[in-house]
């Protein structure tokens, strides 16, 4: 058995490649997760999720830093990312914000690094980062999903491309352009499609009849439908984005309110008893078998707003 660890096994990287790439083809749409550092990963694998997702916004949150302002390096995403998967030995698709960089070449040299990181995957998203100007114009994002593409080709396993049209989740809730993009994103070849923040289960529709890729979709506090519900509209493939994330928080928030207004500590009765914790993060990273049947649990999470 080899000795390297997961996120620089070639071997394990190309198992968890073909895993990843197949739990899109399976026969229902598959949940993935979003933990947000190595411990929050190893407990959702102890739930026998089949695959993960990174969270920008959980990441930047954990750092002590505000989402969406451009104050996590590429450099800190894909460290974290690596070591999501060396805890867990699952298929793991991060993150990639808009590619870290204005070239496509940038774009290409991202899903490189992420593929060394050991990732089975990318997302990369048309938006700016520019208040002013908040959506790349669409044959530079296009260009840009390309330049995704082919690096993905040269990888010499699958990595699966996910490319996102932004138009909801920034504000601009423009059904038809995003349609336009995603069919864009399709036909410069990505693997996936993503459409963050679609506001009810007729857009969910629209946007899986309008392409021929798997889609994956954002739940949300609007957004309340099961795993079988998105299922039955032509979804492939399920995110929580940050809502995990910013449920801990919440919890975390909600205890300190009533250590500071009440000086009591009942939050305790609700807390991971401790040697549960300690049995999570000593468990051994999971086998990756060679094409894992797609798991759907019921309870998905369907917290708060979008914030992939």
């Amino acid at each position: 058995m080899s000795q390297l660890r997961p996120s620089a096994d070639p071997a394990a990287r190309l198992r968890r490649g073909e895993a990843f790439r197949d739990l899109h083809t399976g026969p229902g749409p598959f949940v993935v997760p979003n933990p947000w550092d190595a411990g929050t990963a190893r407990i959702l694998a102890s739930f026998g999720f089949a695959a993960l997702a990174t969270t920008g916004a959980g990441l930047a949150h954990a750092l002590g830093r505000p989402d969406g302002a451009g104050r996590v390096s590429r450099a800190e995403l894909l460290a974290n990312a690596a070591a999501i998967v060396d805890a867990t030995g699952l298929p793991v698709t991060a993150d990639l914000e808009s590619g870290f960089g204005e070239r496509p070449e940038d774009v290409a040299e991202t899903i490189r690094l992420a593929a060394e990181a050991g990732l089975a995957g990318g997302s990369v998203e048309d938006a700016t980062g520019r208040e002013e100007d908040p959506l790349r114009p669409l044959d530079e994002a296009v260009e840009r999903v390309a330049a995704a593409v082919e690096a993905a080709k040269g990888l010499g396993f699958p990595f699966t491309v996910t490319a996102r049209a932004e138009n909801f989740f920034l504000g601009r809730p423009d059904l038809d352009d995003t349609i336009r993009r995603l069919r864009a994103y399709e036909a410069a070849g990505a693997d996936v499609l993503y459409a963050p923040a679609l506001p009810d289960a007729e857009a969910v529709r629209a946007v899986c009849a309008a392409v021929s890729r798997p889609v994956n979709v954002l739940m949300t506090g609007t957004l309340k439908l099961s795993v079988a519900e998105l299922g039955a509209l032509g979804v492939r493939r399920i995110s929580t984005g940050s809502a995990l994330s910013r449920a801990a928080l919440g919890a975390l928030t909600r205890a300190a309110r009533e250590i500071t207004e009440s000086g009591t500590f009942d939050f305790g009765a609700d807390a991971l008893p401790y040697a549960e914790a300690n049995a999570l993060m000593a468990a051994p990273p999971a086998a990756v078998p060679a094409a894992p049947a797609p798991h759907a649990p019921s309870a998905a999470d369907r917290e708060s707003d979008p914030a992939p």
